[in-house]
């Protein structure tokens, strides 16, 4: 059996480690000792992009992705947004930023040499207090979701006040999603307080299967975009 090597590490001031390995042609981050994201499978984030785009019929200019990744989520956002489009991506850990660009640039065939990504070595929470109506579409896949964080720092962005700032951060008619590894009631609580609509899809963990499931969570003040008669 292929042992795990490890190829990089990371911490952070708040003493979280993250780790970067690799086993044959499988390539992980670990935060904390929990698998964050692996190439493993990127289904998910693969759709997070795909439904999406598709419901603004492909034509969202000004995208966020908050939360690199290993560069899926942006690979599959690339591929399918108008050649004008501006993809702006928050990244909290500037060493995840090199991997992306160096050891796993060639997963998701080099994102971030694409002309129309912009690369912020930042936390999305703090972008998005300073980005009123600046965003066409925002998705957030900065954790496991709103009940599965493994850095504490990400709840603000599930919260009320977070959501708040999604919600001004995007255009008239703008599409924010979030991705969760479960579905959470109580964060489905809480986008129902707010003056906008929103629906929860399931994603096939694998495709075909219906027995290990992701979740995309999908707001907006449109509700027709989101195929409803009225804000749930």
């Amino acid at each position: 059996m292929t042992l795990w090597t490890t190829l990089a590490r990371a911490g952070t001031a708040s003493g979280d480690d993250i780790l970067l390995r690799q086993r044959g042609p499988i390539f992980e981050i670990r935060y904390n000792g929990i698998e964050l994201m692996s190439n493993l499978n990127h289904q998910s984030e693969d759709q997070l992009a795909l439904r999406s785009l598709r419901r603004m019929d492909f034509r969202a200019q000004r995208i966020l992705i908050g939360g690199l990744g290993l560069g899926f989520t942006l690979r599959a956002v690339l591929d399918l947004a108008p050649a004008a489009a501006r993809v702006t991506v928050c990244e909290l850990i500037p060493e995840v930023a090199q991997w992306v660009r160096g050891p796993l640039a060639h997963l998701a065939g080099n994102p971030l040499d694409d002309p129309r990504t912009d690369l912020l070595v930042q936390d999305v929470q703090a972008h998005l207090a300073h980005s009123r109506a600046a965003y066409d579409l925002i998705l957030l896949d900065t954790d496991n979701g709103p009940d599965c964080l493994v850095r504490s720092g990400n709840t603000g962005l599930y919260s009320d006040s977070g959501l708040a700032m999604v919600a001004d951060a995007l255009t008239e008619g703008g599409l924010a999603v979030f991705w969760s590894a479960t579905a959470s009631p109580g964060f489905e609580r809480r986008l129902s307080a707010r003056p906008w609509a929103w629906l929860r899809e399931e994603v096939a963990l694998v495709p075909g299967r219906v027995d290990a499931m992701h979740h995309i969570y999908s707001c907006s003040r449109d509700a027709g975009l989101l195929g409803l008669r009225k804000a749930a």
